[in-house]
């Protein structure tokens, strides 16, 4: 077998901002346009009594298709766009806050613990009342008697001529507003952190201990007196890990990955 070659760490201050925050914009939202009519047909089959609209996925498909057309397939789309605010707020808490610990702290365990919490804390809390309004617009057509809210008759007139508006979440919006407050755009926040933040602090530090104990580290020296390439700032070692099976300027543990 042919052996890869190693994967560069370039920490958070030798990144290209311009570059990682626009093409990973990019990246993250033409997979969600991609996966999201089947994002919205899950949640119609989940809020639907037993079988009163569709009889499974491929029966949701092509009836959402006949009676509302592709839009009906991308309601709530539109808001549930902003949650990629979210995506870049969680690399940006965890590589800042990793990065913070590290005065206090050399243990990788520690560092990575501690910020992959806070970076799912603060995704969450961007990401919630998004998901909120955007799951009721989904519900809107043929689920719309299954939801509180509703949106105002002009209004799904313009959605059946697949004109796509921001009307409808503003409508949504002050809804959820008069009837539950402010509290109303974070129905399941805690249920949320209590998924999200475990399962963050704990893959990124058993993510460092499989790269330390299956990948290894090689040491060189650095590239220039900037520092790039270093690990940790000061450290001369290059990480020979690669997260998720990717190949591409993610964030890892210790920075952001790139391959040569």
């Amino acid at each position: 077998m042919q052996q890869k070659g190693p994967i560069r760490i370039i920490e958070w201050e030798d990144l290209d901002k311009k570059k990682f925050y626009s093409l990973g914009v990019f990246m993250t939202l033409t997979t969600r346009a991609t996966v999201y009519p089947a994002s919205l047909i899950r949640t119609r089959l989940q809020v639907q009594k037993g079988k009163a609209l569709y009889s499974g996925t491929f029966d949701a498909f092509c009836k959402i298709l006949r009676s509302e057309g592709v839009w009906g397939l991308y309601r709530g789309f539109m808001i549930n766009t902003f949650t990629l605010i979210s995506g870049q707020a969680y690399i940006t808490t965890y590589e800042l806050v990793r990065k913070y610990v590290s005065q206090y702290t050399p243990s990788n365990t520690v560092k990575s613990l501690v910020a992959g919490g806070a970076a799912s804390l603060v995704a969450q809390t961007i990401t919630v009342p998004i998901d909120v309004v955007s799951q009721q617009l989904m519900m809107q057509g043929q689920g719309e008697h299954l939801t509180r809210f509703k949106v105002k008759p002009k209004m799904m007139l313009a959605a059946t001529k697949r004109k796509p508006t921001f009307g409808q979440t503003r409508d949504i919006t002050v809804q959820i507003f008069a009837a539950d407050g402010f509290r109303g755009f974070y129905r399941g926040y805690v249920a949320s952190l209590l998924t999200y933040i475990p399962n963050s602090a704990l893959w990124w530090p058993f993510y460092h201990f499989y790269a330390a104990v299956f990948a290894g580290t090689e040491c060189v020296p650095p590239s220039d007196s900037t520092g790039i390439g270093r690990t940790n700032g000061s450290s001369n070692c290059l990480n020979y890990h690669q997260p998720h099976g990717c190949c591409s300027s993610k964030s890892t543990g210790g920075g952001t990955i790139v391959c040569y």
